[in-house]
Parts: C-alpha cells; structure tokens; sequence
C-alpha cells in the first residue's frame, strides 16, 4: 500500500505525523497498522478523553472487564489493565518505526491519572508505576504541565523514563518545562543512565487558544478586535519553535544541551502540536497543520483532521522559522485591544485539567457499572 502523497510530504518536512486516537477495536481491525502504511503515521497519543470514548462505545472491553470483575479487581486497577495493554499493544505495532528511527518516533503516550495533576509524588509514582507495566521502550508518560508537574518531569527522567509534556499553553511554561527536562537530563547522567535512551515532546496546545481568546475579541467586539480572530493559537505556536530553536537548536542558550548531548548522547525535546483539530468551521480544517509545519516537530492529529490534509491539505513549507517578530506582533496587538494573556493561559491549564478530570470520572463510573454488572 502506497503512502498518501499529502502526508509523507508532511513527513519529507520534517513533520512527524502521530495520531490522536487509540482504542482497541482500532488495534484489532488493523485499522491502526493500515494508518501507519498509508497515512505516514508514526505514533500515537492518548488522554483520559481518549480512553473514555473507547471504553463507552462496542463490546471490545466486554470480555476483559468480566474477567476482571471475577478475579475481584476494584475500578482503579481495572482501568489501569485496560489502558496499558492497548497501550502496550500498540507499543508492540509501532516496534518497526521505532527501531527504523533510532527511537525518534513509533512512540506511544499514555497519561498519569489527571487527579494528580496538582501533586508532584503521586504523579511520580504513577509514571513510575506505567513504565513498569507497560514495559516497552517506546513508551511515553505524559505528564501535565502545572506548576507541580514540573518538578514531577525533572523526577521521572532523572529515572530515565521518556516523558510527554502535555498541556502547555504559554511560552513562559513552555521554557520551563524545557528546564525541568534538562534538569532530569543532568541528574539521569549522574545516576548512570544511558541519555540517548530517554526521549521528550513537549505538547503546546493550539487550537484551544484560538478558542478562548476568539470568545475574548468578539466580546470586546472592534474592528481592530475581530481582525484578530483565529491568529492567536498559530502565533502562539511559533513563538514556542523561536524558544524550542533557542535552547535545543542553535540559539544563545543551547550551551547546557549541548553539552548534555555531547558528553551524554541527550536528545532534542521536540515541540509537539497538540489540539489541532480545527473547533471554527470559519476556518480551514487543515489550518493547524500547514501553518505549523517547521523541522523537528510532531503534529498529533484526529482521524478527521488527518484525513482531511491526506484529501486537500495544501503544504507550502517551513511556515515557522524566521516567523518570530510578526508571532510577536500578533501578541503586542491582542494586548493592545485588551486580552489578558496571561489570564487567557492560566484559564486554558485549568480548564484542561478539569477535561481530563470529568473524563477519568466517567470512565470510573461506567467501568465500576460494567464490574458490578450495573448494580
């Protein structure tokens, strides 16, 4: 089966296509591996939304919650089961890309319990927890990006566990967690671990931004406002690449990475664009992935999304580098009609946990419903 022409250009870019999207049927229909040979797929992330969509639609759970329900299994380690062996599994589709990649991609995410997203040594715990029992290499923890998941990022790869860092909506956040990163770099090297092992994404989320702010500007309602609509989440992105470019790739402080990947093999943490799929009908439905495209990225996408770029997704190169001052005008010009950035960001962290949270609440009830045989 021949790549999709669309999406291996992406991939020719510099782009490493992943999906956002894991369930079992799609393990089992071979629906994910016929993604991986025609669409350019070469990872896939998961989250607690993720999950919960899986475990409520079909039967594929049906037989295994049952026998979880017999051996006594309370809801907690049911979930558990469940979502590292389709995490597992998939791990085991994408052995091929990661050995092909030297470990760059065929990566699989899965995320720590989002009620620990505000307590550091739980979040440690359970990531140390996930890598054990999945135990596959190309596996990645995701970890949020709160104040608290910082120091939990810089823990677990000091453990030389390879880490997502998801939802991070500001540039400030953004280069914090690339220290927390490099702070784990440094002490997993003390402790002897191999550092070209222990790889990193750092998940900026894009079209949530666009949403919020949006709301934003067409309540203050001026031309000047409205104008606006629909730049914030790609500028934003853009000046998270001009941050990434200055401490991974060339820019005035690469000297501690450098240093970390001469002397230890350390590898680059790549931005990763997260919520792609376009929520404004308004705008283009490929708009978060031919505006982001730039060297050394990955674009994780819904099904939908993909598709759409495989139909029609016009790519016109890097449209990232060198793109720094106009991102910046962009944000001088929506404080000048009146968003709080800041306020905009600690909202998003906030609503984004408050997703995952309802989300892993659902799925407790519906998984404790199908143990107890709806009793």
């Amino acid at each position: 089966m021949a790549q999709n022409e669309n999406l291996a250009a992406l991939s020719a870019a510099g782009v490493s296509v992943w999906l956002d999207d894991l369930s079992r049927d799609r393990i089992r229909s071979g629906n994910l591996a016929d993604l991986i040979a025609t669409r350019s797929v070469v990872g896939v992330t998961t989250n607690p939304t993720i999950f919960q969509g899986a475990l409520s639609k079909g039967t594929a759970y049906d037989e295994q919650i049952k026998e979880l329900a017999a051996r006594g299994a309370d809801v907690d380690s049911a979930i558990r089961t469940i979502t590292t062996d389709d995490v597992r599994s998939a791990c085991d589709i994408f052995t091929e890309t990661f050995e092909r990649t030297g470990g760059v991609d065929g990566r699989v995410s899965i995320e720590v319990d989002p009620r620990f997203a505000f307590d550091t040594d739980k979040t440690v715990a359970q990531a140390i927890e996930l890598w054990k029992i999945v135990d596959r290499p190309n596996l990645l923890i995701k970890i949020p990006a709160t104040e608290a998941g910082l120091p939990a990022i810089t823990k677990v790869i000091s453990e030389g566990i390879s880490v997502n860092v998801t939802l991070i909506f500001s540039v400030e956040r953004y280069r914090a967690v690339m220290g927390a990163y490099l702070d784990g770099l440094r002490n997993a090297k003390i402790a002897g671990h191999d550092l070209a092992r222990i790889h990193s994404v750092a998940s900026f989320f894009v079209s949530r931004v666009d949403t919020e702010i949006d709301k934003r500007l067409e309540a203050i309602g001026t031309p000047e406002a409205l104008e606006l609509r629909g730049k914030a989440g790609i500028a934003n992105a853009r000046l998270a690449y001009v941050a990434y470019q200055d401490v991974f790739d060339g820019g005035q402080h690469t000297s501690t990475f450098a240093g970390l990947a001469a002397s230890g093999g350390a590898t680059k943490q790549r931005p990763l664009w997260a919520s792609t799929g376009v929520k404004n009908p308004d705008y283009p439905d490929t708009m978060y992935i031919t505006e982001l495209v730039a060297p050394n990225t990955v674009n994780t996408l819904p099904e939908k999304t993909m598709q759409a770029f495989a139909d029609h997704g016009p790519l016109e190169g890097d449209k990232v580098s060198g793109t720094g001052a106009a991102a910046q005008d962009v944000f001088d010009q929506l404080t000048a009609v009146g968003i709080d950035l800041s306020d905009v960001f600690d909202v998003l962290e906030r609503e984004g946990v408050d997703k995952f949270e309802k989300s892993w609440e659902e799925l407790l009830t519906a998984t404790t419903a199908e143990l107890t045989g709806g009793k």
